[in-house]
């Protein structure tokens, strides 16, 4: 069988060769373009799988699941044993209560898990921003109708400035395998605005902590942003020169975290590694972005009123209460989901053009 399938082979082998002249030449050079179009197709697919290459991280492509899986495991024990010790201490110092504790280190192993770089602004967005609540505790009592000693924060108040990160943060997970990846929207989009929203995230959350924090204490009367009216200081709405700057400094304080730790942790193509370094401007203007979104809202759809009794401006209604701005629509914790929310948009979506 076999036998006679190669005679009828060669016989029309046979066949062809008695082809004219002109027949074998269109012959040979049909063969030469398919011969030549085969290699530069395969010439162009082995320079794209190249490129792709290039500009991922080396370890991913080496390091087998198991060590993926078991790299996980380490960073999320890692997590445990820093955020159960962090959350001690932070309760001491009455930096939270203890309600605040069993939101944050929930949030601390998912950001962990995700990359060093998410753990490290969300410890960046605490540290600093606890830092500067401590500021002008005496100056502060008196005008901060909700003032708490060392800044004391609730559950609900971490979850407002962090649930929204917390959720992005195991998206990349999922989709990354907790392996790092760079800024590169040719090699996902998907992954660029995820990590895009969180920096937003927590340049917005720390630059509103340190407008109100550190612009109340300012010399300067503020002036409500709709109007731009003189207010009372406590005035939700109102903003300083102070403050805006104190906004900006805190983003650039979460782009700088993200570059010097993606540094060590997160190996990139040498034309995408340098355009991290926009992650520093861009973080900034989400700061100050994200201070004047919540000052905005604030002015409009949070009530703000001064209490004759208490001689300081609050936030409910009240028969004492003369209302200065705004409608009892949200709290201060709405205020800022809303506002972290629209910043993390808009910079998950500035990330993907950037980069």
């Amino acid at each position: 069988m076999y036998n006679d399938d190669f005679l009828n082979v060669k016989k029309s082998q046979n066949i062809d060769q008695k082809e004219s002249p002109e027949q074998q030449a269109t012959t040979t050079a049909s063969g030469r373009v398919l011969k030549r179009t085969f290699d530069l197709a395969l010439a162009s697919s082995w320079v794209a799988n190249w490129r792709r290459r290039s500009s991922r991280r080396p370890q991913g492509e080496l390091v087998a699941p198991m060590d993926q899986h078991s790299g996980i495991w380490i960073r999320a024990a890692v997590a445990v044993a820093a955020g159960g010790a962090i959350a001690a201490r932070a309760v001491r110092r009455k930096s939270v209560d203890s309600s605040a504790v069993f939101v944050g280190v929930p949030a601390m192993v998912a950001h962990t898990v995700a990359g060093y770089r998410f753990a490290g602004l969300l410890l960046v967005f605490f540290f600093t921003s606890s830092r500067v609540t401590r500021i002008g505790e005496t100056r502060k009592r008196a005008l901060d109708p909700e003032f708490k000693e060392g800044g004391q924060r609730n559950w609900k108040q971490v979850l407002s400035n962090s649930g929204i990160a917390s959720i992005l943060v195991v998206l990349i997970s999922l989709v990354t395998g907790g392996t790092d990846r760079c800024l590169d929207s040719r090699e996902s989009t998907v992954v660029t605005a995820l990590i895009g929203g969180v920096i937003g995230h927590y340049a917005c959350c720390n630059g509103d902590t340190w407008s109100s924090e550190l612009g109340i204490l300012s010399k300067a009367e503020p002036r409500i942003i709709t109007t731009f009216k003189r207010v009372r200081k406590g005035t939700n709405g109102g903003v300083t020169i102070d403050g805006l700057l104190a906004a900006a400094a805190a983003g650039s304080s979460i782009g700088l975290a993200f570059v010097l730790i993606g540094f060590l942790t997160t190996v990139c193509a040498s034309d995408v590694f340098w355009r991290q370094l926009l992650i520093i401007p861009m973080a900034t203007a989400a700061g100050l972005c994200g201070s004047l979104i919540d000052s905005f809202l604030g002015a409009t759809v949070q009530y703000s009123g001064y209490c004759s009794v208490r001689k300081k401006v609050v936030g409910v209604e009240g028969p004492t209460v003369t209302r200065i701005s705004g409608m009892n629509i949200l709290d201060n914790n709405g205020v800022n989901v809303v506002s972290v929310f629209l910043t993390t948009l808009l910079t998950a979506f500035a990330c993907t053009y950037i980069f």
